[in-house]
This record gives structure tokens, C-alpha cells and sequence, in this order.
């Protein structure tokens, strides 16, 4: 919220342009002040500095706390409801007690903002997608939203609240069974990244419609493999995933499923992974540092239709006996076995070295190609 001299400021609720036009618009559209005050389940009372001033908080914070939840300034407008003052004076009463700090309160109103939105979006676009076709002749798309949300919202409201609370119970699982309190911020883990081969070239090809329905299998493909086999999603940037997983075994089983559906349907193009093993830091879901940057390396000098490890990687593979040290070793312990009667050692995957080379920022590496064995 931008305060003025007025003592105006950014609300919870988005304006599309500045505080007067977004009044007007409301004015004018009597079905668009009805769906707000659905979805919001209040009135519109206040102006920001009106809310600030009763939620007993400066406009200062105000202002950094509804910014960080990503919404515009609103000028004088009364755009404010209850629901609003109430938010506000919840997280500013954590910060007066001591639960959170003051930066630690924006960063949960910007996460929760960031996340919430992109959802948003995406329900409503699913939605409308829907209605291209109105149930009755005569119908506006505008007409329909209302009694379609009217049904939805509670339901929706529910079910978000039940998957908040099984990712923040994940979440917390894997807080505690770190191993000590520097785990919690950087922690060891496997980050690889997925890429579809020639994206580009196929967005000088196909009709946009035909892109984004290609876009959307990809993710939702990647998606259910990730969880699916114990990794963590951690964003999507459309010819691209990126996941995370807290031992190498999952990571690199992972991959090779990856690999393994793309190639098995013909409407997908050819997908390159990369995996590198080591320190990690998370800040609000996402990842960084210089593993994460050589994921990202790794994947741009893949073949098409493999996966590049980093040593780091291969060594844990190694380690855990989900891999070979070598090939000849694992023929020499297989002619051992057979000749003492006994099981042979079996592995999952296969290493093989490859050429080293300079990656830049990175120094030189030397990449292994993984491979799934028999």
C-alpha cells in the first residue's frame, strides 16, 4: 500500500487501475459488486487508512503487509471489508507477541500471496474454460460465474484447507527429522530439472491453443512422477520442471521414469534431465545455490532422452548400493557370485562417466550418464 497525504493506501482488494476507476468500474457493474461481496463475504467499510487505523496498526506495516501480499493501491476508495481489518490485526498481533518477527510476518503474507494468487488464476481459467458454452441460450459467461461460484466456493474453501494442512504436516515431518538446526535452512538434497527438447522451435509451429495443451500434459505428467515416487515439486516454468528429492536413489528414479513416459508418447517431444547432489538453500518453497545451478547446467548439455548426474550424485548411488562403482566391478562381483553358488549383488541404475568440460560459472565437471539396469 503506497500511503499518501491523504492517508490512502493498497488494500487487500486488487484494483485494476488506480482507486477511483476501480470504484467506478463496481459502480457500473452491479454483477461484479455481487460476486466480490460472495467471495469476500463482507461489505466494502473502508478505506486503507480507515482499516489500518482499526486494526490498531501504522500505516507503514499496513502497507508492507498488503504489498507483500501482492495487491495494488487503492487511493481513497472504500475498498476494504472486515475480513480485511481482521487479517491485518491477526498478523500484526503475532509480531506484538513475539511469535514472528516483523520480516518474518511479510515473508508469510508475500508467500501465502504469491502461492494463493497463482491458484486463483488457474481454478478460474479452468473454470471459465468450462463455460464457453452458456446452458442457456441468451446466458452472458458473466451470468453463469455467479450461481457456478456460489456452489464452488465452500467446497473449494475446504478442500484448500485440507491440502494446506497435509503439505504443512509434510512440511514439518521433514523439519524434524533433519539433523540439526542447519538442515532446516541448507540441507543436502538431490535437485534435478527436466526440459523438453526444441521448445522453442515448436512455438513457431504450433497454434497457441495446441502449445498450451502440450505445456499442461508435460507439467501434469511431471507432477504426478515427482510425487508419485517421493519428490517435491518445485515450480514449473513451462518447458521446464523443477523438483527436489531427499536422497539420490528417488531423484535418479525419478528421472528415468521421466524419460521413460515422455518417450512412450508420440505427441511429446524429446526431454533432457539433470541431477546434481548436495547443499541446498530453501527460501518460501523454492531452492538456490550452486547445486540447483548445476541441475540447471547439467540438463542444458544432456542428450535428448537422458539424464546427466554430477559426481557428487554418482558417488551416493554408489554409496547406497543403488549403483555400481564401475561396470567391470559389477561383472567381477556377478562371475564371483555364480562361481560361489550364491545371489548375485543386483543394482537399479548404471553410471557411466563422461567427457569432462568447463561449465561456466562452475569450472569443470565431469558428468555421468545414468542409466536404468536390467
Amino acid at each position: 500500500m503506497t500511503v499518501d497525504d491523504t492517508g490512502s493506501g493498497t488494500g487487500t482488494h486488487p484494483a485494476p487501475r488506480d482507486a477511483d476507476d476501480a470504484a467506478a468500474d463496481h459502480a457500473d457493474d452491479p454483477l461484479a459488486l455481487r460476486l466480490e461481496q460472495l467471495i469476500l463475504g463482507a461489505e466494502r467499510r473502508y478505506t486503507a487508512f480507515q482499516a489500518a487505523r482499526t486494526a490498531g496498526v501504522s500505516m507503514e506495516l499496513a502497507s508492507r503487509f498488503w504489498r507483500a501480499m501482492g495487491f495494488p493501491d487503492i487511493g481513497q476508495a472504500k475498498a476494504l471489508t472486515e475480513a480485511d481489518v481482521l487479517a491485518l490485526r491477526r498478523l500484526a498481533g503475532l509480531v506484538e507477541a513475539g511469535l514472528l518477527s516483523e520480516a518474518m510476518a511479510v515473508q508469510v503474507a508475500r508467500s501465502t500471496g504469491q502461492t494463493t494468487a497463482r491458484l486463483a488464476e488457474w481454478q478460474i481459467d479452468s473454470f471459465l474454460e468450462g463455460l464457453t458454452e452458456p446452458p442457456e441460450p441468451g446466458m452472458t459467461r458473466t451470468e453463469v460465474t455467479y450461481p457456478l461460484v456460489e456452489l464452488l466456493l465452500p467446497e473449494l474453501e475446504e478442500f484448500l484447507v485440507y491440502v494446506w494442512r497435509r503439505q504443512l504436516a509434510a512440511a514439518t515431518s521433514r523439519v524434524v527429522q533433519a539433523g540439526d538446526d542447519e538442515e532446516m535452512v541448507d540441507r543436502r538434497l538431490a535437485v534435478g530439472f527436466a526440459d523438453l527438447v526444441g521448445f522453442t522451435r515448436l512455438t513457431r509451429r504450433m497454434e497457441e491453443e495446441e502449445l498450451g495443451e502440450l505445456v499442461e500434459a508435460f507439467e501434469t505428467t511431471a507432477a504426478d512422477l515427482v510425487a508419485a515416487h517421493g519428490g517435491r515439486l518445485i515450480k514449473t516454468l513451462g518447458d521446464e520442471v523443477l523438483f527436489a528429492a531427499d536422497d539420490a536413489g528417488t531423484a535418479a528414479e525419478i528421472s528415468l521414469r521421466l524419460i521413460e513416459t515422455m518417450a512412450n508418447d508420440e505427441t511429446m517431444p524429446e526431454l533432457r534431465v539433470g541431477i546434481a547432489f548436495g547443499t541446498v538453500t530453501t527460501r518460501m518453497g523454492d531452492v538456490f545455490g550452486t547445486t540447483v545451478n548445476l541441475a540447471s547446467r547439467l540438463t542444458s548439455i544432456a542428450p535428448k532422452d537422458a539424464v546427466l548426474v554430477d559426481g557428487a550424485l554418482a558417488e551416493e548411488l554408489t554409496r547406497t548400493g543403488d549403483a555400481p562403482a564401475s561396470e567391470s566391478e559389477a561383472a567381477a562381483e556377478a562371475e564371483r557370485a555364480e562361481k560361489e553358488g550364491a545371489e548375485p549383488v543386483t543394482y537399479r541404475f548404471g553410471l557411466q562417466p563422461m567427457w569432462q568440460r568447463p561449465v561456466r560459472g562452475l569450472g569443470m565437471i565431469e558428468p555421468w550418464l545414468l542409466s536404468r539396469r536390467d
